[in-house]
């Protein structure tokens, strides 16, 4: 009695659906018998031309899901996200890139920054120079026997004293179905943990960032700090527009990693 009342309800519907959208559940449903007709008896499989087949109808006609019956809408938006993956993983294949130095090489780096602990990277890259050796003061500075500043404070007593005066800010990644990128732009109060702004862009820009912040604090109510990670795109625009609003900013701790990671030297704390 139900199948047919909804029977009902789609023929009454039909006429106002348009052509296009009638054409692709059409082909669903075709689709459909295809893959049943495959496999009588026993469970149904299904190859990847069939996932992709309906993963692209649906991203054109999302009502196809009223006639598909085979696959369930979970599934679809699994299949869509490993696809999302699979192709997120080949455009970020290593293509090359700079050759790693031998062992020797960087054994002797470590060893000329211990017995000589006055020496920069500057400089044992020039003496390496000298003898023969060609590599980059940066893989220099990487190999390097990294020491101990003078003591500090900690990122969690730093968090734990000032966290009413603190707000956090970040641009985050967002994958659409379409494989497309946009970028949210997000800002937090620490101390109750509040959301103070969000916006989105399909084109984020310095100008843009610095923008957000005016519109997200009033200049009474600007935070005494703002963390921020090593992304190039704080650059000296949200830099001087902090600085206008009386907030001093801190980088967040840890290795810069990614598409946005900046040559900015890591510090182990705030200053």
């Amino acid at each position: 009695m139900i199948g047919l009342f909804c029977f009902v309800l789609a023929v009454l519907a039909s006429p106002f659906k348009s052509k296009l959208q009638l054409e692709a559940e059409n082909a669903v449903l075709r689709h459909q018998l295809i893959v049943l007709k495959r496999r009588p008896h026993g469970r149904v499989r299904l190859t990847n031309h069939d996932r992709w087949f309906f993963i692209q109808l649906y991203r054109w006609f999302p009502a196809i899901l009223k006639v598909l019956t085979i696959v369930r809408a979970e599934t679809l938006v699994c299949w869509h996200r490993g696809g999302f993956q699979r192709y997120w993983r080949w455009k970020s294949r290593p293509r090359g890139g700079r050759p790693q130095i031998e062992t020797e090489l960087r054994a002797l780096i470590r060893r000329m920054s211990v017995e000589n602990q006055l020496w920069g990277a500057p400089r044992i890259h020039g003496e390496l120079l000298k003898l023969g050796f060609e590599v980059a003061q940066s893989s220099v500075d990487k190999y390097m026997i990294k020491r101990r500043g003078p003591p500090s404070q900690g990122w969690r007593t730093f968090l734990h004293n000032h966290a009413p005066d603190i707000a956090a800010m970040d641009l985050l990644v967002v994958s659409t179905i379409g494989f497309d990128l946009l970028y949210a732009f997000v800002i937090v109060r620490l101390g109750r943990r509040e959301l103070i702004w969000i916006n989105v862009t399909a084109h984020p820009t310095a100008e843009w960032v610095a923008r957000q912040i005016t519109e997200a604090f009033p200049w009474n109510e600007a935070p005494r700090y703002m963390i921020r990670d090593r992304d190039r795109i704080y650059g000296a625009v949200v830099r001087r527009r902090l600085r206008a609003m009386g907030t001093r900013t801190r980088t967040s701790p840890g290795p810069a990693v990614g598409r946005r990671a900046s040559t900015t030297s890591s510090s182990s704390g705030p200053p």
